[in-house]
Formats: structure tokens, sequence, C-alpha cells
């Protein structure tokens, strides 16, 4: 892929395409998810959504864990997808591409385990902490690189 600032090695590509596919899916199934769960639940947010002994509600506990995984995921997937595509133009190893790339979905992945399967905080936090630490420097080394 020739651009006019530089190329993209295949190989990166190829691997931020595959895991920017991952998350963008994990993103789609977070959205099943809550639908699920509120189906489950027979708790729904549009009135004319609500089932047979079900009852428009905003504040069920189970519900909102998995919309604030959702809206963690908006919040620090979307960034990445920007970030991990500007990263292929500087020109960065295979190898450590490759591995950020799958780092950020792995613990993205994890962050959501933590968050609606089995919560726990520590590893919840540390989840977060590696993704965002982790497209954090792939942002600083696009800066670097083109300063």
């Amino acid at each position: 892929m020739s651009l006019v600032f530089g190329q993209v090695e295949p190989a990166v590509f190829q691997a931020y395409a595959f895991w920017a596919a991952v998350l963008g899916l994990k993103m789609l199934l977070m959205s099943v998810l809550t639908g699920l769960k509120r189906g489950s639940k027979k708790v729904f947010s549009n009135p004319e959504d609500v089932k047979p002994g079900g009852k428009v509600a905003y504040d069920d506990p189970d519900v909102e864990r998995v919309r604030r995984a959702h809206r963690n995921d908006m919040e620090n997937i979307s960034p990445y997808f920007i970030i991990g595509f500007l990263y292929m133009f500087t020109n960065p190893s295979v190898t450590v591409a490759t591995n950020l790339f799958r780092l950020v979905a792995v613990v993205r992945i994890s962050h959501t385990v933590f968050h609606v399967l089995v919560p726990v905080h520590k590893f919840r936090g540390m989840s977060w902490a590696i993704g965002f630490f982790t497209t954090a420097f792939m942002g600083v080394q696009i800066v670097l690189h083109f300063l």
C-alpha cells in the first residue's frame, strides 16, 4: 500500500486489519449482549419494546453493567482504530506492530470478561490500563515520527 507519506508493510496492515476486525466484532457483540440481558431481565429502554411481564427501566444493575462495558469499549476502542491505523505509517517493526495490535485486542476482550462475566475490579483495571497505555504509546510514536 503506497501513500504519499510512506509505505505500509503488508504484514503490518494484515495484522491491523485482523485485530481491528476482531475488536469491531467484539463491539457489535456487546450490542447483542445488552439486548440479551434486557430480554432475560425483561427490562427495556423503550415502551414499544416491552414484552409481557416486562417494564421500562434505566437502572437495572445487570443491564447497566453490560452497557458500561460497551460504553468503555466505545471510549477506548474507537481511538485505537484511528491511532492503530496511523501507527502503520510510522514504519514499525512487523513483530512490534503485530504484538501491539494483538495486545490491545486481548486486553479489551479481557476487560469485558472481567467487567461483565467475572467482575474482578483488579483485573478489569489492569486490562483497561494496558490497553490505554499501549494505544497511547502508539499515539506518541506517531507524533514523534511525524514531528
